[in-house]
């Protein structure tokens, strides 16, 4: 069974025009890509799929030349269907395996523009670094990450309560009985995780132990990746270096930390390696004092997240042995402690806010931290928004207890910040003292619901 995603919307609308550029879809190993694909081709008369690792035998079509009107007519005779522009969706996974493929997108969109093309691929990042060039401005590239909350609401059935929470507001929070099963939903949502495979798992069984056993299966497959890197990174240090990851999440990241007695450029070449893998999505500092953020960015302080919450408590399984602690917490906890106590609320946060941005760029993350003699002042995550810089906090305390929040804010003159929290919705303003009785506003937008974090404001 097929689980709507947010990447559907926009391969749709590009499917629908008449001339269009080839799609690269881009993401970390098993989030979706080729199913997504496979998804949109039942819109087309004919669908042609080739994977390029199970299938080498039509590298030799991208041998000769990268003349695309002689090889789709040739790539039709060897698979006995049709690629007709209009009719077909031509699909080229695992692509990275046929550079010489890559290489011919960009002659799509001159040669045989009504032609729907896309092309996927695992650690596709990689391949496209040793390219001479790929075709910039004739190509289209898309990202994609695992699931977010939403997409794992809907896959689990839950449209009533996904339209009852878009129906509250900030000054109509939801009923107390609705808002307590989207944080229980919340909560199976941080085990469990945003993987396709797994959040497939956990809806035919919901067995939390299946689920981990899937991604087990994942971990295992991206470490598996590694040694095809050895040229650049040893494939030990990668695995150091993602455990190492899940341990310091929502940290400043220590290298020397690592362990395994690397040199500090070797874990900055692995840390590097994992981003372009799409496997760590860093946070980086920025000052904040306007826009655009990274015009200020300093990656010399930088968090890394896990892509997803699932893989990360999997990992600390293994860099940790029995993290039944852990687990309990998650599902037993009150709100307020499951956000304020651990790191699995703020990485969630950080990857919401990341996934439902349009997938037509690739985005950064960027925190803010002030570290002054006997002070440390830290703002989670800070975005653009109407042009302005806003901060948020993922934090279920007091207004008393945000005091690195109105620093921000006083030092920057903003007026608006959110905090992310399992609170129900709400607001509340703040007079402040110390700048001649400012009113500063802040929303209370609940964690599981950032994907409405613009409308709230």
């Amino acid at each position: 069974m097929y689980h709507k995603r947010i990447i559907d919307r926009y391969l749709a609308e590009w499917a629908a025009k008449d001339e269009h550029k080839p799609v690269l879809l881009r993401g970390a190993r098993q989030v979706g890509k080729s199913t997504a694909v496979r998804h949109l081709g039942e819109q087309f008369e004919n669908y042609v799929e080739v994977n390029f690792e199970k299938q080498a035998e039509y590298k030799a079509l991208f041998q000769e030349n990268l003349d695309v009107t002689r090889i789709i007519p040739q790539m039709a005779a060897m698979c006995g269907r049709p690629i007709l522009p209009g009719k077909t969706l031509l699909f080229l996974d695992e692509v990275q395996a046929c550079p010489n493929a890559i290489m011919a997108l960009r002659f799509f969109k001159e040669d045989m523009p009504q032609l729907h093309v896309v092309a996927a691929g695992s650690l596709l990042e990689f391949a496209l670094e040793e390219l001479p060039t790929f075709g910039v401005g004739r190509i289209h590239s898309m990202f994609m990450y695992p699931m977010t909350f939403d997409e794992f609401l809907e896959a689990n059935g839950e449209h009533l309560l996904i339209e009852a929470r878009n129906l509250s507001t900030t000054d109509k929070p939801m009923a107390t009985p609705l808002h307590n099963k989207l944080v229980e939903l919340m909560r199976t949502y941080m085990l469990v995780g945003g993987m396709p495979e797994v959040v497939a798992k956990w809806v035919t069984t919901h067995d939390y132990l299946q689920c981990q056993e899937v991604q087990d299966d994942i971990v295992v497959s991206y470490e598996d990746d590694f040694p095809k890197y050895r040229k650049r990174v040893d494939p030990i240090l990668l695995r150091l270096t993602m455990r190492s990851a899940a341990v310091q999440a929502t940290q400043k990241f220590v290298f020397t930390q690592v362990g395994g007695g690397y040199k500090t450029n070797d874990i900055k070449k692995a840390v590097e390696m994992l981003i372009l893998a799409g496997i760590l999505i860093p946070v980086t500092h920025t000052d904040a004092n306007g826009l655009p953020l990274g015009s200020e960015a300093d990656a010399s302080y930088r968090k890394l997240l896990l892509l997803d919450t699932g893989l990360m408590l999997r990992l600390l399984n293994m860099n940790m042995g029995n993290i039944t602690a852990i687990t309990t917490h998650i599902l037993t906890a009150n709100a307020a402690d499951l956000v304020n106590k651990g790191p699995i609320a703020e990485l969630i946060a950080g990857l919401e806010l990341l996934r439902y941005q349009s997938p037509n760029l690739r985005h950064d993350l960027f925190y803010w931290l002030r570290q002054a003699k006997n002070s440390v002042a830290e703002i989670d995550y800070v975005i653009s928004h109407a042009q302005q810089v806003l901060p948020i906090e993922v934090k279920a305390g007091t207004q008393g207890g945000m005091k690195s929040l109105w620093m921000f804010m006083r030092e920057k003159k903003l007026r608006q910040a959110v905090r992310c929290s399992l609170e129900n919705f709400g607001a509340f303003d703040y007079a402040d003292n110390e700048a001649e009785g400012v009113i500063r506003h802040v929303c209370i937008c609940p964690l599981y619901a950032i994907s409405r974090m613009q409308e709230l404001l």
